[in-house]
């Protein structure tokens, strides 16, 4: 009897797991839970929309959202359409912590990309534990040399070139182009400006209490702006180096013009952004003539086939929007996403996401003039850029018309002039990895 009882258990039990392992193959490998429906794909990003860090960022999520619905109206990715769900930080590290959270537990979404900023990032990787938990964070929106480190960051792949590379780069710029100069430099004293330091100071220049001034971050007005460029016209600079964000650079540079103050600016990346410069009250007369620096193309080089297709896209689904850098990165950003969820398959998985960007991501079409370095134990994104000069209009156009890249490493490599081909724009912008 107790044999006949146990068998017939048993065949209830082996049926039960039958059926369930045949529901379970006819449904996709990630449930809605996870971000991913058999029609939808769905990602998320938190954003300064508004606050003082908003000007020209807060453009970022309608442009990636245009490049998405682009593709989704064109055969979405594998038959999935992608969703962006966007959240306001403020650029502030505990909103950035409490809108990602939100992200993952409320809005279920598969991954985060495109987060600005080195503090918030810092913050969500530590207080959202998205390593532990498997959560891909692609492609962030900061150069800050830690993210590199795959075993502290697991998830976490940056794309822009590190804050040490830049500054590499610019102390080998000024070396060619300024040898013998004056040369001041402005920073932001924190993760920023150290990796700033370092890498000037592995580019071979060095910068002291004479020549430098720090600032914390959130402290920048038009006072603190007028202390330092007084600060360098005591020093006598012929070159000054902005290291810093865009609402420190713009009180910098209105003090110059009103000082009178002549010196040959060189922005860095992140405080550049002319349309941030212009959306914070910077008269474009005021930049006329500053050098910058960028991992992209111009967004105004029409020749360029990924600027004129994403142009063309900006231009269709994003209708009344300025076609800029920020649109610029933000349509880059949302190519590399959609080749990263082309490559994690039909039935995408997190784990099989991050597995592409390590084995393909360096290989992805993307507007970069300089590579990106993904790999196995790589989480390096563009270790490169190309220096040019701001036009009367705030355009920063290559000098001589020509763009030469300039790529380094965030260690003791050298600088060298790069000779790297970018792959070919898929057709119609539409990947095809």
């Amino acid at each position: 009897m107790l044999g006949k009882q146990w068998r017939k258990r048993s065949l209830i039990a082996s049926t039960t797991i039958a059926v369930g392992a045949l529901v379970a193959s006819a449904l996709p490998a990630q449930a809605a839970g996870n971000g991913v429906t058999p029609t939808t794909i769905k990602l998320g990003i938190t954003l300064p929309l508004t606050g003082a860090a908003s000007p020209g960022y807060n453009k970022i999520p309608a442009a990636m959202q245009a490049y998405f619905n682009y593709v989704n109206d064109n055969g979405g990715v594998n038959g999935r359409k992608v969703q962006l769900v966007v959240k306001d930080d403020s650029y502030v590290p505990t909103l950035a912590v409490a809108k990602t959270n939100d992200l993952i537990l409320k809005d279920k979404v598969f991954a985060t990309v495109g987060q600005l900023g080195t503090a918030n990032n810092e913050a969500i990787a530590s207080s959202v534990n998205l390593g532990r938990r498997g959560i891909p964070s692609l492609f962030i929106n900061t150069g800050f040399s830690g993210f590199a480190n795959a075993t502290k960051y697991p998830t976490t792949y940056p794309i822009l070139a590190s804050y040490v590379m830049e500054a590499k780069i610019m102390a080998q710029y000024i070396k060619e182009n300024f040898a013998g100069k004056k040369v001041f430099l402005i920073y932001q004293d924190d993760d920023f400006g150290t990796d700033a330091l370092a890498g000037f100071k592995a580019g071979g220049l060095t910068f002291d209490a004479t020549n430098s001034v720090g600032y914390a971050s959130g402290s920048q007005s038009a006072a603190t702006g007028a202390s330092w460029v007084g600060k360098a016209k005591a020093y006598g600079a012929d070159v000054t180096i902005m290291f810093g964000v865009s609402s420190a650079a713009g009180p910098a540079l209105g003090a110059a013009y009103q000082l009178g103050f002549k010196t040959q600016w060189i922005l860095g990346s992140v405080g550049g952004d002319a349309t941030t410069l212009k959306a914070i009250g910077v008269p474009t007369a005021v930049m006329y003539g500053a050098i910058g620096l960028s991992s992209l193309p111009s967004p105004a080089d029409a020749t360029d086939p990924y600027v004129a297709q994403f142009q063309a896209i900006n231009t269709q689904y994003n209708a009344g929007a300025t076609f800029d850098n920020n649109v610029l990165v933000a349509m880059n950003t949302a190519m590399l996403t959609v080749e990263a969820l082309r490559a994690a398959g039909k039935d995408p998985s997190r784990a099989g996401l991050l597995a592409a960007i390590a084995s393909k991501g360096s290989t992805w079409a993307n507007a970069g003039l300089a590579p990106l370095n993904y790999g196995a134990s790589s989480h390096v994104g563009f270790n490169g850029y190309w220096f040019g000069t701001y036009g009367p209009t705030g355009t920063m156009l290559p000098a001589g018309g020509k763009y030469v890249v300039y790529t380094t490493d965030s260690g003791a490599g050298a600088v060298v002039k790069s000779t790297y081909v970018r792959p070919a724009m898929p057709a119609k912008g539409l990947p095809n990895n």
